[in-house]
């Protein structure tokens, strides 16, 4: 699993550490990650081979030659580039996605299960406190639904 939050350097060369707990065998990512434009926000979308097989595999169960696989084809599978550590746990990040997503000297590393995100600080700043509204919002719906379910049953299920 990629799991926490991570402030670090680009350096002039565009290389950046990945941290040692996401360089694992066990999110298949132990030798190097895959990397593409992220599809829902304004960062670089990065995993494992674990995460590229659930993309293959959601794109495999899409009709050949429809407008979502081929969106999806192109964007994943056309847009990513896999790079490899070098011996001090760095991957050196294409210009072409640094400038697609506004990375320059700080970045944020974000661990999101089975992927990871990377933004620049400024668009994490705001994109984080979007995430908290939502989730907020959603923890308070999941809250008056359970009070629900709590009065119908207390109320004998009428």
């Amino acid at each position: 699993m990629f799991l926490s939050t991570y402030e670090k350097q680009l350096d002039g060369k565009r290389r950046l550490l990945i941290p040692n707990d996401f360089r694992t065998t066990e999110n298949g990512a132990a030798g190097g990650v895959f990397i593409f434009p992220s599809i829902e926000a304004d960062c670089l979308e990065a995993g494992g081979d674990r995460l590229f097989a659930v993309y293959a595999e959601m794109i495999e169960s899409l009709p050949f030659g429809s407008e979502e696989r081929s969106a999806l084809e192109w964007q994943v599978m056309g847009e990513q580039v896999r790079l490899s550590y070098d011996a001090g746990g760095r991957i050196t990040l294409p210009e072409a996605l640094c400038a697609e997503a506004g990375l320059e000297d700080t970045v944020v590393i974000v661990g999101l299960n089975d992927r990871f995100q990377i933004w620049s600080r400024e668009k994490w700043t705001a994109r984080r406190a979007e995430q908290r509204a939502l989730a907020k919002a959603g923890m308070a719906q999941i809250g008056a639904l359970k009070l629900a379910a709590q009065m119908k049953l207390a109320g004998g299920g009428s």
